[in-house]
């Protein structure tokens, strides 16, 4: 083993393991790590990780909400409120209690918006804390994409109601419906 060669350009890596499925999983897992590190070089600006930027979004989204009536706000109120999702299972999957997680999250938010804003769920310390300084960071790039995936995946699935209709199929439906009555007023009573 080679080490210590600071002109080199390439590095390898051996993974061992007792079965395939665990090397092949390690792989995967290694190969999106690097994939990530690699956006994070060639992406011009990064966030914290850890939920911090999904609870400044739904911070900003609620202080938005008092400049809104109607049936737009509690639109919006469900966005800000789904945003909340990705802190709470960071939290949840670490095996801490979620809601006093996202309490203090919301009141670091809030109380100092300059601060606060990079706090996010710090699951080594089983906290919340400034993550940009944890160095726990994400290429803005990837957090754009999936807010944007999400939002219009949620679109879709709301949307749903309004495509899938067929015309023919109801008339159909009508028909069908209108002869039976026919066909039940034409029956016989029998002692009635």
């Amino acid at each position: 083993m080679f080490t210590d060669c600071p002109g080199t350009k390439s590095v390898t890596i051996i993974l061992r393991g007792g079965a395939k499925q665990f090397i092949e999983e390690s792989a995967r897992s290694l190969n999106d790590a690097i994939m990530v590190v690699k956006r994070a070089v060639r992406a011009y600006s990064i966030v914290a990780g850890g939920g911090a930027i999904e609870m400044e979004l739904s911070r900003v989204l609620r202080e938005k909400l008092k400049t809104i009536s109607g049936k737009t706000q509690l639109v919006i109120n469900g966005f800000a409120k789904a945003l909340e999702v990705i802190p709470r299972t960071l939290a949840d999957n670490s095996g801490m209690d979620s809601t006093d997680i996202l309490n203090k999250l919301r009141q670091k938010h809030n109380a100092d918006t300059a601060e606060g804003r990079w706090f996010g769920v710090n699951v080594l310390e089983e906290n919340i804390a400034d993550l940009f300084e944890k160095f726990v960071w994400e290429p803005e790039d990837v957090r754009i994409n999936v807010l944007t995936a999400a939002t219009e995946a949620a679109c879709t699935i709301l949307s749903v109601d309004e495509t899938v209709r067929n015309p023919k199929s109801e008339q159909d439906q009508n028909d069908s419906r209108v002869r039976r009555a026919l066909e039940g007023q034409n029956k016989p009573s029998f002692g009635r």
